[in-house]
């Protein structure tokens, strides 16, 4: 580790790929380490919107573009899990992976954010068996057949369109009194013959045999339960930050990460962006954004060194 990186990157989404490339292109000595498919939750949309402006509208062409640019430039690719990070010698800091041990003098987290479950019976039991998290992705194979959506937020009646053009009846089900999506969304749920609205409802179990076959549903004003026919169940109620393998002292609890005006973490010359970050702004253009500015607070930190 006589060498050590510029900047070492965790997570290879939107965020990291673009922080990964701009730093690259700067001249600095880039890591960029992705144990998974890189791309991030990005993969499951078909089409982005709104669309960072010339680039590929698709989450799938973007990240491909992103993840070129970055090897073209430079970027040295770590195909593993970051298992730990932790203070280095003299200091930077050390970033520990499956197969090795990695010097940095700062390091970006990019790690992303995976969906929240509801965590009621029969949700993982029936994961990849009518339990899904990409209408994109999974709605043709509940084609002819009811779906459900749990949210009110932009997600939730985003994939609660697409799911319209596959099933007959999608119910969407939120606990508010009012939904929390962009006024237009809201407008398209609205304005879909296929989409049924029920407010002030819990779904609290799914049952099948086999696969999903039904969901049990609460109102919560008046106490009624019914069950309802789904063969296709998508949760969109939030993420939860992939922040697992962070030293103590940056981490409280699920919380995204606090960071300041710099997307500097409380541990000096560790950064978050993107969806791991408390504030973040959800779209692709932010993700970009976010790495433009850790990547000149970091080059303007080298550069004070």
């Amino acid at each position: 580790m006589s060498n050590p990186y510029d900047i070492f990157i965790i997570g290879s989404g939107v965020a990291g790929m673009a922080a990964a490339g701009q730093a690259a292109q700067r001249g600095l000595r880039v890591a960029l380490a992705e144990g998974g498919m890189f791309g991030g939750l990005v993969l499951n949309i078909n089409r982005l919107w709104p669309g960072p402006e010339g680039m590929p509208e698709s989450g799938v062409d973007l990240s491909a573009e992103l993840m070129m640019r970055a090897t073209e430039l430079g970027v040295e690719n770590i195909p593993e899990h970051v298992t730990a990070i932790e203070a280095g010698e003299g200091g930077g800091w050390t970033v520990v992976t499956g197969a090795a041990r990695h010097a940095a003098r700062s390091v970006i987290v990019a790690s992303g954010a995976s969906h929240r479950a509801l965590g009621i019976p029969g949700e993982a039991e029936f994961e990849h068996r009518g339990v899904s998290h990409c209408a994109d992705c999974d709605g043709p194979m509940v084609r002819g057949k009811p779906g459900m959506v749990v949210g009110g937020g932009d997600s939730a009646l985003q994939e609660a369109l697409i799911l319209a053009e596959y099933c007959p009846v999608v119910h969407l089900v939120h606990r508010g009194d009012r939904f929390t999506a962009r006024p237009d969304f809201v407008e398209a749920v609205g304005a879909a013959a296929p989409i049924s609205v029920r407010f002030g409802t819990v779904v609290e179990a799914l049952e099948g045999a086999g696969g999903l076959s039904h969901a049990r549903l609460r109102d919560l004003r008046s106490g009624a339960q019914d069950r309802v026919e789904v063969q296709g169940f998508f949760a969109m109620v939030g993420l939860v930050p992939n922040t697992g393998f962070l030293p103590p002292g940056a981490v409280q609890g699920q919380e995204p990460l606090a960071v300041d005006d710099h997307l500097e973490t409380s541990l000096p010359g560790m950064y978050a962006i993107g969806a791991v970050r408390a504030g973040f702004g959800g779209e692709v253009g932010h993700a970009l954004e976010d790495a433009n500015r850790a990547v000149a607070a970091i080059c303007a930190r080298l550069q004070a060194a």
